[in-house]
């Protein structure tokens, strides 16, 4: 069977392709702004303190309704965001020290709930353990509907607070200034973040959904420096971790979906740093490569000429010997010889003798007037 027709054929593998596509879309998308603000541990933290929630939400209603459980889900991880805030805005306690206080302590209090109910013989509890590393392959139609709705909502949200939420990220001061309420946009965007959060537990798990809301940010933030662009391509990748993800596990039985999918986005991530237009570290390096070759041929240029003018003929031979001593030891010479007798601004006499050109030193002029 072709790869891609299990995507058109399999109601398994279509299924959860869409809902990772649906997951990595509202992750990327509102992950964005996590990064800028430098909050990429708020994604873990929330990611965490839903648990108690989902564990909460069963212990009341008795359901395992997706709706309920995310309800749940959302419930706790807004109450830790709010938490959170309490703690910086009354304590001095820094941002990163209280998401790690709310992120250990509503862990725990869910674990805690999770082996109490897991000593209980009530059977309608098997299978919340598998919101800690999440089970894609068990999503339905519903669960899957459930997601975009909720997506959804976070998308047209965030795109209806566009103005008032690149304010919050880049310049809150200046946004306050001009009567916006940005405690109140603060925990708006944090509780969208949540909302994309809790849509991915079921997929990915409360252990790997931080990485759904970092990665495809860091990976767009290397190919451009504009917000939009940034945003799209954030839920692009993510779209493509999601579906890569869902297809590679369904070739292989036993491979978990939340895992291959984190493994696919880091992929992605991985390729961006090396090879991005904008920042990657290959194309950074051939830049640089670029300029320190060009420097080389300005630097010898310009010796060739400084030799020249204590001469009444500007195209008085020099030993390559006296280029390079003048060099002070930086090599490369020759290579850069060579290199200017390819462009004819230089030529070589005879032996080791070399001289400018009438274009060379028309070069060496205009290169002197500017620095």
């Amino acid at each position: 069977m072709d790869f891609l027709q299990l995507l058109f054929t399999d109601y398994t593998v279509r299924t959860v392709a869409l809902g990772a596509a649906v997951l990595g879309m509202a992750s990327g998308s509102l992950g964005t702004f996590a990064m800028l603000r430098r909050q990429s541990l708020l994604g873990d933290a929330m990611s965490h303190a839903a648990l108690p929630g989902v564990i909460l939400a069963f212990m009341l209603t008795g359901s395992k309704s997706p709706l309920v459980l995310v309800i749940g889900a959302a419930i706790a991880g807004v109450i830790g965001t709010l938490f959170m805030l309490a703690i910086t805005r009354y304590t001095k306690i820094k941002e990163d020290s209280a998401l790690g206080i709310v992120l250990s302590v509503f862990f725990g209090f869910g674990l805690v709930l999770l082996t109490f109910l897991q000593r209980n013989p009530d059977a309608r509890q098997a299978g919340l353990n598998t919101f800690l590393f999440g089970q894609a392959a068990t999503m339905l139609v519903r669960d899957i509907v459930t997601m975009v709705v909720l997506g959804g909502i976070a998308l047209v949200i965030l795109i209806l607070y566009w103005k008032e939420f690149k304010l919050l990220s880049f310049d809150r001061d200046f946004g306050a200034s001009l009567g916006y309420p940005m405690t109140y946009l603060d925990i708006l965007l944090t509780s969208l973040l949540v909302i994309a959060i809790v849509i991915g537990l079921q997929a990915v798990g409360v252990v790997l959904m931080s990485a759904m809301i970092v990665a495809p940010a860091a990976a767009a933030r290397q190919w451009t420096n504009r917000l939009g662009l940034m945003t799209g391509m954030s839920a692009v990748f993510g779209a493509i971790a999601g579906v890569s993800g869902s297809l590679i596990s369904s070739l292989q039985s036993g491979f978990s979906t939340g895992p291959v999918v984190v493994l696919v986005i880091s992929g992605i991530v991985i390729f961006s740093l090396l090879f991005a237009g904008n920042r990657g570290i290959i194309w950074s390096w051939i830049r640089q490569q670029r300029r320190r070759r060009i420097l080389r041929l300005e630097t010898v240029l310009s010796n060739m000429f400084k030799l020249a003018e204590q001469h009444e003929d500007l195209t008085h031979p020099h030993s390559r010997l006296v280029l390079r001593a003048m060099d002070h030891g930086r090599g490369g010479v020759e290579a850069s010889l060579k290199a200017l007798e390819e462009q004819g601004w230089v030529k070589r006499i005879e032996g080791d003798q070399w001289s400018l050109t009438p274009a060379g030193i028309e070069e060496a002029r205009q290169f002197a007037r500017q620095s």
